[in-house]
């Protein structure tokens, strides 16, 4: 993990996607207020690999290259079946054309690349705001 300024040690740092590649195209989306949303297969929560969302939580995002780049509020935690997500929580994850079928296409690729898919998998759905933009 990169090493964080002082004022932001303690906080959870993560970054989007799979890959230095996909974590810079998500986080740019954050960046311009399009992406507000994210989710993750909630039994990956327990290998303990990746702390629990909490609501009201700050957290740092990383770029690529694992460089502080924002700080962002989680201001909404649902959890959801994958075949139960709607058009409206798929448009603010704010990725490809902000529909329902391309979210699903995506992220069904995304899960199966990842440890495995489901159609009625549990989602941790989130929703999150941007507090801070930091200089990288």
């Amino acid at each position: 993990m990169t090493d964080l300024p002082a004022r932001l040690k303690g906080l959870v740092a993560f970054s989007f996607g799979d890959s230095p590649a996909l974590a810079d195209e998500l986080l740019a989306l954050v960046l311009e207020g399009r992406k507000t949303a994210t989710c993750s297969r909630l039994q990956d929560y327990g290998d303990g690999k990746e702390p629990m969302p909490q609501l009201g939580r700050h957290d740092v995002v990383l770029d690529g290259q694992a460089r502080a780049a924002a700080v962002v509020e989680t201001i909404e935690l649902t959890y959801r079946r994958f075949d139960e997500v709607d058009a409206a929580f798929a448009y603010d994850e704010g990725e490809g054309d902000r529909s329902l079928s391309s979210w699903r296409e995506a992220h069904e690729t995304y899960f199966r690349r990842n440890g495995g898919f489901s159609p009625d998998m549990d989602l941790l759905c989130e929703r999150f705001r941007v507090i801070e933009v930091l200089e990288r």
